[in-house]
């Protein structure tokens, strides 16, 4: 019987990306649609917003402004940019607790998320790695010059919100994004043209910054998420610091009144999922924290980002927004500190606490908490020269 050469055969590309989609949901993806690897549609808008000074001091994206013009910056003859998102809505917020300030809702979550997405994005290319053994992939969780959401709209994804976040009818913005580049063509997902926010202004009109300067046009220089996390250990403007209100890392009021999230599902995945005594951060011992302890407790979480210092001058602004006078003697050590930020925020949350205390009326019943406050910055000052004296010995 003569020999049969048996070549091997082509995966079917649409066979392939039904594989992929059952493969990227059991991994734990809510969303998965797959675009075309083309230049991104809001590449004009994202130069006009660099150029008008929007990024503030996130200097990188102007560095990588021609990177963001083509997939292929990233990888070279990439042809298929499929697009990932996961629900991380941990439901209604607790009330809360005094000396609390609040933390966004995405890094609250157990473990960092570009962590846990990086490790599924390598699981899903080893399926594409199994039927072309000699493509080519590359995983981007929001740290390389891609405009994800400009790729997730194109996938099916969802629409922009005039807060410029994505969103989907069924999990609103509350989900993470990420992308699989390949050199491999797949067939595109019909792309998400409609817009469903009508007339609605809801997130403009809560951000307590005016940090929309339109629909769809965000100046980053105003928004809390920058200035708490961004920003690093640089200047606020004054004008904006009592808008900041008791959040201290992050923010999320212009997804919190937003229609399309009022019936958001709860996140099934529970790598993605906070529990209640995640949504906010005790003040008191950030304020007297230093850097060991910081990186102990912070080092592999989202609120690593801003640093020691950024989140301790963030803290006093949540103490003085949001505290009492009773919240004074909480600022003792940062008063004392080294660093200039946090003594020049550490001085405004204390007036600021005296302003809304003398708004209220309540100097006269506080008296002794005002008292007790001196005291504590006295004897502060007493432990500070004592050691000062014991070291020159």
């Amino acid at each position: 019987m003569p020999e049969v050469s048996i070549s091997p055969t082509t995966p079917d590309p649409a066979h392939l990306a039904d594989r992929l989609k059952a493969e990227a949901r059991r991994l734990g993806f809510d969303l998965v649609g797959i675009a075309p690897a083309a230049a991104p549609t809001t590449t004009p808008e994202f130069r006009e917003w660099l150029s008008a000074g929007f990024a503030g001091e996130m200097h990188y994206l102007e560095r990588r402004r021609e990177a963001y013009d083509h997939p292929a910056s990233m990888l070279t003859e990439v042809r298929t940019v499929i697009m990932l998102g996961v629900n991380y809505y941990s439901g209604d917020e607790p009330e809360p607790q005094p000396g609390d300030g609040r933390v966004a809702r995405y890094a609250r979550i157990p473990a960092d998320y570009h962590d846990v997405l990086r490790a599924r994005l390598k699981e899903l290319a080893a399926l594409l790695h199994n039927a072309h053994p000699r493509c080519r992939t590359r995983g981007v969780v929001d740290t390389a010059p891609l405009l994800e959401r400009d790729f997730a709209r194109r996938a099916g994804l969802g629409w922009f919100g005039k807060n410029t976040m994505l969103l989907n009818k069924r999990l609103g913005s509350w989900f993470f994004l990420a992308a699989l580049l390949t050199d491999v063509e797949l067939p595109a997902d019909a792309p998400h043209d409609a817009a469903h926010c009508g007339t609605c202004t809801r997130c403009l009109e809560a951000c307590p910054t005016d940090a929309f300067i339109a629909p769809y046009v965000l100046d980053a220089r105003r928004c809390i998420s920058y200035l708490t996390i961004e920003l690093g250990a640089r200047p606020i403007e004054e004008s904006l610091l009592s808008g900041m209100q008791d959040w201290a890392f992050g923010c999320d009021i212009c997804q919190e009144v937003c229609p399309w999230n009022r019936k958001a599902p709860l996140a099934e995945d529970q790598a993605f999922r906070a529990g209640p005594e995640n949504s906010s951060l005790r003040l008191a011992p950030l304020l007297e924290m230093d850097e060991s302890r910081f990186q102990q407790q912070f080092g592999q979480t989202p609120l690593a980002r801003p640093g020691l210092e950024a989140l301790t001058r963030s803290a006093c602004l949540a103490v003085g927004n949001a505290g009492t006078l009773e919240d004074l003697p909480t600022l003792a050590a940062a008063k004392a500190s080294a660093s200039p930020l946090i003594r020049d925020a550490a001085g405004w949350a204390e007036a600021r606490l005296r302003d809304r205390a003398g708004s209220r009326g309540e100097f006269a019943e506080n008296n002794e908490c005002a008292d007790l406050a001196v005291k504590s910055d006295a004897m502060h000052a007493g432990e500070s020269n004592a050691r000062g004296h014991s070291g020159s010995r």
